[in-house]
Order: structure tokens, then sequence, then C-alpha cells
């Protein structure tokens, strides 16, 4: 198990890390921006976590064709951690050479849209303040780590519960003849 787990937490690993990196620097094109980076974002996960079907089927491939669900469930949430603990290392690095801007520009733009949906001074304060406060929070890496962890993980653990209902098998099923 521990060969499958590793082999296809790092494939998911370097390809959700790759992909940000690539969504990163469309960032910078414009092609992705704070309005649509989101879709682009979980897209790319669950690209990246299809690993953990794979991963999946082939460690039931491996053994005798048979996966009970939740055998198949702490198969598909070691992939994800591996995966995630890339994600979330890829991230520190993208943030510590990029020169660490990202929450002041996400904050710039937020405000900027609430100002064009007719938001009160009083709410944009608010926001301002609220906002300050989670940037300096923000700046610790422990909690940004953390915090990166839990944008990838619920993805994994949803694709990992679906994928081990669909690949479950409790019976060799014979080979055509």
């Amino acid at each position: 198990m521990k060969k499958i787990v590793l082999t296809f937490g790092l494939i998911s690993g370097a390809i959700v890390a790759g992909l940000m990196w690539l969504m990163m620097g469309l960032f910078k094109t414009g092609v992705v921006n704070f309005d649509n980076g989101e879709i682009f974002g979980y897209t790319t996960m669950i690209i990246a976590l299809s690993m953990v079907f794979f991963g999946i089927k082939s460690y039931r491939d491996n053994n005798g064709g048979v996966i009970g669900f939740w055998k198949g469930v702490q198969v598909g949430i070691l992939i994800s951690l591996i995966a995630a603990a890339c994600y979330a290392v890829s991230w520190e690095v993208y943030v510590r050479t990029s020169g660490g801007s990202f929450m002041e520009e996400y904050t710039a733009h937020y405000i900027q849209k609430m100002k064009e949906k007719g938001a009160s001074a009083e709410e944009i304060a608010k926001t301002e303040q609220d906002m300050a406060a989670f940037g300096e929070m923000y700046k610790n890496p422990v909690i940004r780590f953390a915090m990166t962890l839990l944008e990838i993980l619920p993805v994994g653990i949803i694709v990992t519960f679906i994928s081990a209902a669909l690949i479950r098998r409790k019976e060799m099923v014979p080979a055509p003849a």
C-alpha cells in the first residue's frame, strides 16, 4: 500500500502544484483573475485529485481485484494528504518568491467590488479592518500552511468517498471467457 499511496500521492501533488504555478502565471497575464480564480483553482484540484481514483483502483487491482469501501477511503485519504502537503509547500514557495503581495491585491480587489456594489462606508471600513486582521494572521507561515491544506483537503475527501464507492468490490469478478 505504501508504494501505491506514495506514487499516486506524489503524482497528484506534482500535478496540483504545477497547475497552481501555471494558474498564478496566468494570473499575472490577466487570463485568471480574482473573479474566476476560484473556478480555475478548484478545477485544477479536481484534475490532480483524479489520481485518488486511479490509486484506489491500482490498490484493488494489485490485491486480487477486491477492495472494501473503507480500505478505499484509507488509500484515498492518504493519497489526498500527500497531494495536499505538496500543494501547501508549493504555495509557501510561491508566496515567499513572489514578494507575498497576494493578500494585499486580493483585499484591494474585494474592497473595490464592494464599492461597485454600493456598500456603505461603514461596511467597507469594517471589511477593511477584518481583512487587515486576516492579512496579519496570514503572514504567519504555520497558519498560512494550515489554511492552504484546508483549501484542498475537503476536495480530496469528497473525491476519496466518491472513488471508494465506485471502485469497491467485495469479491473477485471472473474474467470473461
